[in-house]
C-alpha cells in the first residue's frame, strides 16, 4: 500500500455543509517546523502498515466505485501532530496516528491510500465528490451528525498550554482580557467566543482571541510570549509538550472529552458501515492499540467502534 499527497487549494467550494466542517482539533508541532522525533511517539516510530493482512472478507465488500480505482481517498489537513503532519526527509511525508490508521483500513481492504492534504473546513463538504473519508480528527457532533456520517474511533478533550514557568500568571479560571491562540474553525475556537461573550456580558475585557490556520504558528507564538496561552486538543497540547524543547508546559484539566470520527458522505451508509466493521477488527487484532500507543495516545482509546454514535451535543 502507499500513500501520496496532493496539496489541495485553500478556499475550496463552500456547500451547505461548509459551517459544520469546524472540528475539536488542533495541531501541534515544534515551533518553526515540522515535528522531529521524540521519545514519546515520534515521526521516527512511525506505524509500519505492511503488518496489516488482508481481510478477504472485508474487502469484498467494498463498494464498486472504490474498488475498480484500487485507492481509498483521505482528506485531511496535514498540520496537526501528531495526528496528522507532513515530515520526514522530503518534510512532505504524512505521518501520524491518523495516517496510520488510514493505512491500516487500506491494508485491511486491499487498497492503496491516496491521503491528501487539504484546507480544514474544505473537507466535509467535499466528501463524495472529492475524498472517500475524511480524517482528521473530527469532533462528532450532533450538528455534524445531520450532515455527514461518522465512524468513532478516538477521543479527546480540551486543554490549555502557557510558556514553560507560567510567566504571565495564566489562569483557565480568569480568561477575560487573555491573548489565547486558537486553531481557526475549531471547537476550542467557539468556546473561547462564548467564553469571551461572558466576559463582555460581566463587564469584564473580551478575550484577545488569536485565531490562526495553523496550530504550529500558535505554538511559536506562545514559546515567543506573544500569547498568555493556547487552547487545542488534549493529545495536541501533549504532543507539543514534547516537540518544543520545554519551552511550554501544560496548565489546568483536561475538560470536554469527546468523541472523534471518520468521516464518510451522508448518502453512503454502505460505506461507513463497511469503516465501522474495519475499525472493530483493527481494535480487535491489537493493531489499535499499536497506533495510540506509538504516538504515546493510549488516552485517545474508546473501548468499540460506532457508526453515528449518540453524542451530548
Amino acid at each position: 500500500m502507499t500513500i501520496t499527497t496532493k496539496l489541495a487549494a485553500k478556499g475550496a467550494v463552500v456547500l451547505a455543509v461548509s459551517a459544520l466542517a469546524l472540528s475539536a482539533c488542533t495541531n501541534a508541532s515544534e515551533a518553526g517546523g515540522a515535528p522531529k522525533p521524540s521519545s514519546s511517539g515520534s515521526a521516527a516510530a512511525t506505524f509500519d502498515p505492511s503488518s496489516v493482512q488482508k481481510d478477504d472478507s472485508l474487502a469484498s465488500q467494498v463498494p464498486a466505485a472504490i474498488k475498480s480505482k484500487g485507492t481509498l481517498v483521505v482528506g485531511s489537513d496535514t498540520t496537526y501532530a501528531p495526528a496528522e503532519f507532513l515530515a520526514g526527509a522530503d518534510s512532505h511525508t504524512p505521518m501520524g496516528f491518523d495516517v496510520d490508521f488510514a493505512q491500516a483500513i487500506g491494508a485491511t481492504l486491499g487498497l492503496k491510500v491516496d491521503f491528501e492534504t487539504a484546507d480544514f473546513t474544505g473537507i466535509l463538504p467535499a466528501l463524495g465528490p472529492k475524498y472517500d473519508l475524511g480524517i482528521s480528527a473530527f469532533t462528532i457532533t450532533k450538528e455534524r451528525l445531520q450532515a455527514v456520517n461518522f465512524v468513532s474511533y478516538t477521543q479527546a478533550g480540551t486543554s490549555w498550554a502557557v510558556q514553560k514557568g507560567n510567566p504571565k500568571k495564566f489562569s483557565v479560571d480568569d480568561v477575560c482580557g487573555k491573548a489565547i491562540g486558537v486553531q481557526t474553525g475549531t471547537t476550542e475556537a467557539d468556546d473561547l467566543k462564548a467564553a469571551s461573550d461572558k466576559c463582555t456580558a460581566a463587564g469584564k475585557k473580551a478575550i484577545d482571541i488569536v485565531s490562526l490556520d495553523k496550530q504550529t504558528d500558535i505554538n511559536t507564538r506562545l514559546v515567543n510570549g506573544a500569547l498568555d496561552a493556547m487552547s487545542a486538543d488534549s493529545p495536541v497540547v501533549a504532543y507539543a509538550l514534547t516537540q518544543t524543547n520545554g519551552a511550554i508546559e501544560k496548565v489546568g484539566d483536561t475538560t470536554d472529552v469527546a468523541l472523534a470520527g471518520i468521516a464518510i458522505a451522508k448518502g453512503d451508509t454502505a460505506l461507513a458501515d463497511l469503516i465501522q466493521k474495519t475499525m472493530a477488527k483493527l481494535m480487535a487484532d491489537g493493531t489499535y492499540k499499536k497506533i495510540l500507543d506509538t504516538w504515546g495516545n493510549a488516552d485517545g482509546a474508546i473501548a468499540k467502534s460506532e457508526v453515528n454514535p449518540s453524542v451530548p451535543s
